[in-house]
């Protein structure tokens, strides 16, 4: 068993397992730890437990110190200076003209590094501007790509439903969306229904997927053929899953509606189905 804690770096930032012994950690306390990019001031967002150590994916590296007040300090004086050096970096990867949108930097707790990240259509040639940069800034530099979800993350913004975007508010960490996802949720498959700011599929597509995937397996779908109180071996032709209604329609062309419950499924829409099984249903019934 290992003991573990932890703890993120930004605000809705992913969570990152470290070793908090000596220290007795509660959330919300600040702490000094290494990480691959270096010294960093992290919050505390996970108290101590112990875990099976095949859990864990990486060694744990422990935590330095609960952070003083000469870090959060230098924490505070990194984040101004990074907004101004922000500014700099735009300048000189405008005299490159590299195609390249520069989204964001930051400083090592102890400014041994600056971390700039940008997105890309595809790999940029940024060997001279690594040059400047170094010139300019006299620290180690890293330029990191992300992709267009975390770019988002990074920025912030308006979703189409009126509110902040998730990955900014309180989304961590990015769970997969899938176009079917859409499908099956009845959604307009038009790109601009469904893409956020980032132009992928929309996070919250992902939330309500259980939900539609648990309605399915228990009402009768669209092609089901089904019995309802007035009708035999009628077939589906529209479905409501949220309502769990259905609409379904008769030899004669009849169309109803029906509750889901009030219906039974003779066949499934699954099978094999051709004009005489389903006219031979009708008849039969």
């Amino acid at each position: 068993m290992a003991k573990v804690c932890g703890i993120v770096f930004k605000e809705v930032g992913k969570v990152y397992w470290f070793n908090p012994e000596p220290y007795r950690l509660k959330i919300g306390d600040k702490v000094v730890v290494e990480t691959v990019r270096g010294v960093e001031l992290g919050d505390v967002v996970m108290e101590s437990k112990e875990i099976d150590d095949s859990e864990l994916k990486h060694e744990l590296k422990p935590v330095i110190r609960i952070a003083n007040k000469y870090d959060l300090k230098s924490y505070a004086y990194n984040n101004q200076k990074a907004e101004k050096d922000f500014i700099k970096c735009q300048e000189i990867v405008n005299k490159h003209k590299l195609e390249m949108k520069l989204l964001y930097c930051e400083y090592t707790l102890d400014r041994q590094k600056i971390s700039i990240y940008y997105n890309a259509e595809g790999r940029v040639d940024f060997r001279d501007l690594l040059k400047d940069l170094a010139s300019e800034f006299k620290v180690r530099i890293e330029l990191r790509q992300i992709g267009p979800r975390e770019g988002a993350k990074f920025l912030g913004g308006i979703g189409p439903c009126g509110r902040e975007i998730c990955c900014k508010n309180h989304l961590r960490e990015f769970d997969l969306v899938t176009m079917k996802m859409a499908k099956d949720q009845n959604m307009s498959l038009n790109a601009s229904k469904i893409a956020g700011l980032c132009g992928k599929l929309m996070c919250c597509i992902g939330y309500e997927n259980e939900l539609y995937e648990e309605i399915r397996t228990r009402i009768p779908l669209i092609g089901d053929i089904v019995d309802t109180p007035k009708c035999k071996g009628c077939k589906v032709i529209d479905e409501n899953l949220l309502t769990e209604k259905l609409r379904v329609i008769d030899k004669d062309d009849n169309i109803t509606e029906w509750d889901a419950k009030d219906v039974v499924k003779i066949k499934s829409h699954k099978e094999v189905i051709t004009a005489s099984d389903l006219s031979d249903d009708i008849k039969d019934n």
